[in-house]
């Protein structure tokens, strides 16, 4: 995995998301794992989307 150029501790890969028993597992960088309901992880999925969406926004503002 890889942080972003000139940016220490931000990545730039995707974590890593699987199901099991009906629960979703997120595997990220550096150890870092959640374990979440069906429900939790769909909430979460949409809000990532909705907050990628907006930093998108605000790069294209800067760039």
């Amino acid at each position: 995995m890889s942080a972003s150029p000139g940016h220490s501790g931000i990545r730039s890969d995707a974590g890593r998301a699987t199901a099991e028993q009906g629960l979703v597992m997120l595997d990220g960088p550096d150890g870092v794992a959640v374990t979440m309901t069906a429900g939790a992880a769909r909430r979460t999925g949409e809000a990532l989307i909705a907050a990628a969406g907006v930093a998108e926004e605000q790069n294209r503002r800067q760039g």
